[in-house]
């Protein structure tokens, strides 16, 4: 076991680590980020009345912490590719923990968005690592296989998150949910310290110098194949990342479901992310990646349409209003690994860098959306429907435009970075 000074010994894929075990561990990483998005989402009205502040101050404590997650997101996996992979998600953990003590002690709103936006600068490090620590290990449909198995597990996190805010929420006060953060975050610190492998051994680590990351930087954002590829991504997921975030309005309002009722619209879209990532490892080595994208985009299409069909004709409620949800983040799923992929094999020598690039655009574009759409849409169900249906748009325009010329298990191209 490696210290936190230590880089650890590099496991190579001939002698793995226990690939399950790990991604487990990287799925529980990446949990961070829902976790710290859907836990508190059924105490909104309680955190208003306690803190006297509107419905919409409420809603930007997403915004406070989306902004800081994106922002930061350009420096994990830099500052991973300089310092090691395991050291800096080690620190990540420990600053999250003390930004979510700033939570459990907000007494006005200005101290929970100040503790949120403290949680946003450092809950990106497990992911956007953990992707890196994959590419590390395992290369083509092996990588996919993995990465699949670790969303599969992550994919649950969004439907516990709120279940668990749900009855937190009904024995304790509001601020519990974020004493039960802290203490996640000081779980997941331990499991990392025992457990996770240090993958990127000295030699292979890069400089830190300002013009060294300045032109890494201006490779990887210039690059138009992986803009195209990192938006492909970024607008799927705010096809179903709308609803997360209207979520207290769209099930509490729309649908008159407690703060315990929130299961009824996250455990189908889970279930819906869970068969998509077990569909892509399974397709990983057997099918094309452009012919698992044509069957993901015919999913989500599927699903938004049905999704506006259901609301221009009916006015449908529980379990018809979810459904279409479980078939979008399906295909969202299925699609994810494999774009991802394909995105960070352009940059080998700094996939730490190009990983970070990715979850900016993915996350700044999801800050925007909290501060901006969601408040336009959530009035209206048929508005939320056709919110996914126009990111969906957005996203098939991206990935047509993106030609896929190699399979994921071919040699990738050395890009200069």
């Amino acid at each position: 076991m490696a210290s936190l000074t230590d880089s650890g010994d590099h496991h190579h894929p001939g002698s793995p680590p226990s690939y399950r075990g790990l991604a487990v561990l990287l799925a529980c990483l990446s949990a961070i980020g829902p976790f710290s998005i859907d836990t508190y989402l059924p105490a909104f009205p309680s955190i208003a009345k306690a803190l006297g502040a509107t419905d919409l101050q409420v809603q930007q404590t997403l915004t406070a912490y989306l902004a800081p997650f994106a922002f930061m997101m350009l420096w994990h996996g830099a500052l991973s590719d300089a310092l090691g992979r395991r050291r800096v998600i080690l620190w990540g953990l420990a600053l999250y923990g003390a930004a979510s003590l700033v939570c459990v002690f907000a007494l006005r709103i200005e101290h929970l968005w100040l503790g949120r936006a403290l949680q946003g600068l450092s809950a990106g490090a497990g992911m956007i690592v953990g992707r890196a620590i994959i590419r590390d290990l395992l290369d083509g449909a092996a990588a996919q296989r993995l990465m699949a198995q670790s969303a599969m597990v992550f994919a649950i996190a969004p439907a516990i998150a709120p279940i668990i805010g749900g009855w937190i929420h009904a024995f304790f006060d509001w601020h519990v949910i974020f004493a039960f953060l802290t203490l996640f975050a000081a779980t997941l610190w331990l499991a990392v310290w025992k457990r996770l492998p240090e993958t990127l051994p000295p030699e292979k680590r890069q400089d830190l110098h300002p013009l060294h990351l300045w032109h890494a930087y201006l490779a990887v954002f210039g690059h138009p194949r992986f803009l195209l590829l990192a938006l492909t991504v970024a607008l799927n997921f705010a096809g179903f990342f709308i609803y997360v975030l209207s979520a207290p309005v769209f099930l509490m309002r729309h649908l008159g479901v407690s703060a315990q009722g929130f299961a009824w619209m996250f455990v189908p879209a889970v279930a819906g992310m869970m068969l998509g990532s077990w569909l892509s490892g399974r397709s990983a080595g057997r099918l094309s990646s452009q012919r698992s994208l044509a069957i993901a985009y015919g999913l989500m299409l599927a699903a938004a349409v049905a999704n506006l069909g259901l609301n221009l004709v009916i006015v449908p409620g529980l379990p018809w209003a979810v459904l279409p949800l479980a078939l979008y983040t399906c295909g969202m799923a299925y699609s994810m690994p494999i774009l991802t992929l394909l995105a960070l094999d352009l940059f080998p020598v700094r996939r730490g860098l190009a990983s970070s690039c990715q979850g900016t655009i993915q996350t700044g574009l999801n800050a925007l959306i909290a501060a901006v759409v969601v408040p336009l849409l959530w009035d209206s169900r048929l508005t939320l429907a056709m919110g996914m249906a126009g990111f969906l748009l957005l996203g098939l325009a991206a990935h047509l435009l993106t030609p896929v010329r190699k399979p994921l298990d071919s040699t990738p191209e050395e890009t200069p970075s």
